[in-house]
């Protein structure tokens, strides 16, 4: 299958599993809802393990994936929280900013510098930021981005696309040093593991809490099996950026699914911020 399709479906079921994941906040914390994500994923990946070759693991492999783990956990806690306390439409585009951070990074590390569709892909992004809260430039030219900042979930958001960035990277090296297939079931279980253990400390009765919802934990957690299978499938067939911008049309989806399944306002300008980011993305990660 191409990768574009993979990378498709891949943004389709991030929206689908961020949208169901704000509806079980509602009545559950962050914390127990964001052992969910993979909690409920670990157990419908055992009915593909028989299927599945166990690569050679090396050192690198083993390395990098516990330089993921702690990583991951902080950036999904934080998502969590975002998409809890503010709409998706306000929260879910900030994710453009991964491959505008991985252009920062490898100017700092690297000295490398963009072209000009780079230049015009930052330009593009942060446009679309300022879009977002467009409503409030009659109070003044900078208040679409002082909105940003008043916003405790975009806040947030910025930091978990920061550590997108470099996750993006060290996921692909381990999925080089196993199989796509592979790191997906490896990685579910552990990253659930580690998670029970932190939400257990969190959450009184958790037992009790992590079946209150089964059918929309389960559903949140086949959105996310097909997510982390899709996602990997599709950066082991193709350069990081170009799966990352197509990735990403998840938050077009998730504006979408603000509107439709939360009520959030404002959603024409959302939206349209949120289409030129997703541009901006496409010509900084494929031109």
């Amino acid at each position: 299958m191409n990768w574009f399709v993979y990378a498709f479906v891949c943004a389709l079921s991030v929206a689908i599993a961020d949208a169901l994941s704000k509806k079980a906040l509602i009545n559950n914390d962050s914390y127990l809802v964001a052992w969910v994500r993979f909690g409920y994923t670990a157990p419908l990946m055992v009915f593909i393990f028989p299927f599945v070759d166990i690569p050679r693991l090396d050192g690198v492999f083993f390395i990098i994936t516990f330089l993921l783990l702690p990583l991951d956990i902080i950036a999904l806690l934080l998502y969590m929280r975002a998409i809890n306390i503010s709409p998706l439409s306000l929260t879910l585009p900030f994710l453009s900013l991964t491959p505008v951070f991985l252009i920062g990074t490898s100017y700092i590390i690297l000295g490398e510098r963009p072209d000009k569709t780079g230049f015009i892909g930052i330009l593009l992004v942060t446009i679309g930021a300022y879009l977002l809260n467009i409503r409030t430039i009659k109070r003044g030219f900078f208040e679409p981005l002082k909105a940003i900042a008043k916003e405790k979930g975009s806040v947030l958001m910025i930091i978990v696309a920061f550590i997108f960035c470099i996750t993006l990277n060290l996921g692909k090296i381990a999925v080089q040093h196993s199989s796509p297939i592979f790191f997906s079931i490896f990685y579910s279980f552990l990253l659930s593991s580690f998670l029970f253990l932190i939400v257990s400390f969190k959450t009184k009765n958790i037992f009790s809490k992590i079946v209150s919802q089964p059918i929309l934990f389960l559903f949140i957690g086949f959105s996310t099996a097909i997510m982390m299978i899709t996602h990997l499938k599709a950066i082991s067939l193709v350069e990081v950026s170009y799966m990352v911008s197509v990735k990403r049309l998840s938050l077009l989806f998730g504006v979408i699914f603000g509107a439709m399944f939360f009520m959030e306002t404002n959603i024409k300008e959302r939206f349209l911020g949120a289409a030129i980011m997703v541009l901006g993305i496409i010509l900084i990660s494929v031109f």
